[in-house]
């Protein structure tokens, strides 16, 4: 199955610091200098999963991670792979082809006069079927400020129809921040949405812990492989989120990166069931976000990493991608993400048991390009970091 990715920009609203849960923090770890050689067998990481064969005998060690800038556009907000080439979404509404060899992205679709482009709203994410790449999945928010998910069709040439095949969701958006971001598919024809809690601060519209909102939550939409016009209803499946702009599905596990208040960012991994319930606003990070009200954590999964606002210019976490691309096997595994102010790199290893391992900083290799807004993945699962006005391929120093 191939994999699609990326991430955000979002403004971090609201105050209010809580008490503390658990003495936890992310830290910075020493950049990896691995030798290990790629070889031409299979092998298990340490979370596990298998890595495919690789095509050369023997890679030098790894001396570092650097930035390799491929293309240049206004706020690309999303980048999938397609069989074709690659396709990348811009916060203005408009889609782009890119092959990974010329310079400029080619014009593909643009709906950008029905998209609201301002502050945290605009096209958001696109999708693509994972077993019918004819098929293109977008959320944006409206003209009038809701959050639409439509359905587009692309030729077997490339070309996008210029109108929807069906609306998949149109839901009212009380304010215009926290709308969240990310479509995802995952096993089994399953699509997934996040979505933010309403807005404004503090939860103020009071839909982090309502189960009877789409609002806060994960949402689901089963569409059938085999039967084009067979689209669910969409489910509320996950809930407890402030504004998860961006995250990640790894088989049967979900990396959701939350954007915080004013003082703690999170990253949550959790198997990809119905009713987990991540918290928000009993718990920002691993706090409780109102100590002097109580702070019950039953049933709560609480984030494996947390970082503080001021943690090298934290202020509003950009999720990222578990990298499976061939070309730097040392870090096959690892989840990477970074912030829309800070602009770092860091990485962490989910194992088995639920803990964390292998926390990395690359920041000090690969230098920050700016606000980081996304991540990305091509046809080989190489990841490529999005800013503002930048892609940028990682690539490996030998």
């Amino acid at each position: 199955m191939r994999r699609s990715l990326v991430v955000l920009f979002v403004v971090v609203t609201g105050c209010t610091s809580g008490g503390e849960l658990a003495v936890t923090t992310t830290g910075s770890v020493p950049p990896t200098t691995s030798t290990t050689s790629a070889t031409t067998t299979t092998s298990l990481v340490a979370d596990g999963t298998t890595i495919p064969a690789t095509t050369s005998t023997t890679l030098a060690p790894l001396q570092s991670l650097a930035y390799e800038e491929v293309a240049s556009l206004d706020f690309p907000i999303q980048m999938v792979p397609h069989s074709l080439h690659s396709l990348i979404a811009t916060k203005d509404g408009r889609l782009w082809w890119f092959d990974g060899f010329t310079v400029d992205p080619q014009p593909a679709l643009d709906i950008s006069d029905k998209v609201r482009n301002q502050g945290e709203q605009g096209l958001l994410s696109i999708a693509i079927h994972p077993r019918d790449d004819g098929r293109l999945f977008v959320h944006y928010s409206a003209n009038d400020g809701d959050t639409v998910v439509e359905e587009y069709r692309i030729s077997e040439h490339g070309a996008i129809g210029p109108e929807p095949v069906r609306q998949l969701l149109r839901l009212n958006q009380p304010a215009g921040n926290h709308n969240g971001g990310m479509l995802q598919f995952g096993s089994e024809d399953f699509l997934y949405l996040g979505l933010g809690d309403g807005g404004g601060a503090n939860d103020r519209y009071g839909n982090g812990q309502n189960t009877g909102t789409l609002l806060g939550g994960l949402v689901r939409f089963r569409v059938q492989f085999l039967s084009p016009g067979d689209v669910s209803e969409p489910e509320l499946y996950q809930y407890g989120l402030r504004n998860p702009w961006r995250f990640w599905i790894e088989d049967d596990l979900i990396y959701i990166a939350d954007v915080g208040q004013n003082t703690y960012e999170e990253v949550d991994v959790a198997p990809l069931l119905p009713d987990v319930n991540y918290g928000w606003p009993i718990t920002e990070g691993l706090h409780c976000f109102r100590p002097s009200s109580g702070c019950d954590t039953t049933g709560i999964t609480l984030p494996l990493v947390e970082v503080a606002h001021g943690d090298a210019g934290t202020c509003s976490i950009t999720g990222g991608v578990v990298y499976r691309g061939q070309a730097i096997p040392e870090i096959q595994g690892q989840y990477f993400y970074s912030d829309y102010c800070g602009g770092y790199l860091r990485s962490f290893r989910y194992l088995f048991s639920g803990e964390v391992a292998d926390q990395t900083d690359w920041t000090d290799q690969v230098g920050v390009p700016g606000s980081v807004v996304s991540f990305g993945v091509d046809h080989e699962g190489e990841m490529y970091v999005l800013t503002t006005d930048r892609i940028l391929k990682v690539s490996a120093v030998r």
